[in-house]
């Protein structure tokens, strides 16, 4: 995001709003955006309201009022005057935007949001089988984000473990070797909200792996959460729950069960 600053006046509203914390004033008591920092989420553009008033119009009131020590705080959800512009992005730049921003459509999954819906329609697309796991690990929060560098440590570390990169997820398409996780090295140094790593193992591959992100973890300067999924038996018992607990770990309370409602199932044979 940018802001022109012959717009701007410093009303501050969209500092507030940015998901990293990348708006600040500037010594010219305009608002700037660490461009480091910005992962092109949008969001202060979605949320704020243009009420497109003129730039002197604005300044001169404040002015007035301050004469007699008053001032002028404008609605916290609008940008009185406009001046958040999105740019024209270009690759690689234009990764960040596919990866923060969820009005985005990602052009290789064609699924908007981080472009993955993980594994929350194998009911149809039989991603994840029989004797099976499927792990995710998320890169990244807002407030601190996920430079692709740390995404690429993270792949780099479990490829030796020989997981199926799933192919229909925008981590892998960047990868430029499977074999090793390796990324593509124009972007490291693109920040993005948040990333998944998605992939798929045997069962009893689950310890090796989860030992591998605890590892790794320490490494990394974001956060990582771990997502450890399977199919249900027909017993309704869940096949990972055991290797996850002789890994040393508990599963959250909070987990899903998808049941396909509405939606044919996938058979497997």
């Amino acid at each position: 995001m940018e802001i022109d600053k012959k717009k701007c006046v410093g009303c501050g509203n969209c500092h507030v709003i940015c998901t990293m914390g990348a708006i600040y004033l500037d010594k010219d008591g305009k608002s700037v955006v660490n461009q480091d920092e910005c992962v092109e989420c949008s969001t202060c553009y979605r949320v704020l309201r243009n009420e497109r008033y003129m730039p002197w119009f604005v300044r001169a009131v404040r002015k007035v009022l301050s004469t007699f020590r008053l001032g002028y705080l404008a609605d916290v959800d609008v940008c009185s005057t406009g001046a958040l512009t999105p740019p024209d992005l270009q690759w690689p730049r234009r990764i960040r935007a596919t990866f923060s921003d969820p009005t985005t459509i990602h052009p290789g999954t064609g699924v908007g949001g981080r472009g993955t819906e993980e594994i929350k329609s194998n009911d149809v697309t039989g991603r994840i089988r029989q004797g099976e796991a499927g792990v995710v690990v998320e890169l990244g929060r807002p407030g601190i984000g996920a430079y692709f560098r740390e995404i690429e440590k993270v792949a780099m570390t479990l490829a030796p473990l020989r997981p199926f990169f799933e192919p229909q997820n925008p981590v892998t398409q960047l990868m430029k070797d499977q074999e090793t996780g390796a990324m593509k090295e124009e972007i490291l140094d693109e920040k993005v909200l948040s990333a998944i790593i998605e992939m798929k193992i045997p069962l009893e591959r689950i310890p090796a792996f989860l030992q591998a992100v605890e590892e790794v973890q320490k490494e990394i300067d974001t956060v990582i959460s771990l997502g450890v999924s399977s199919r249900c038996r027909p017993d309704g018992t869940i096949p990972h729950e055991e290797w996850v607990r002789k890994a040393g770990h508990s599963l959250s309370p909070n987990g899903k069960t998808n049941i396909g409602l509405g939606r044919p199932f996938f058979q497997e044979n």
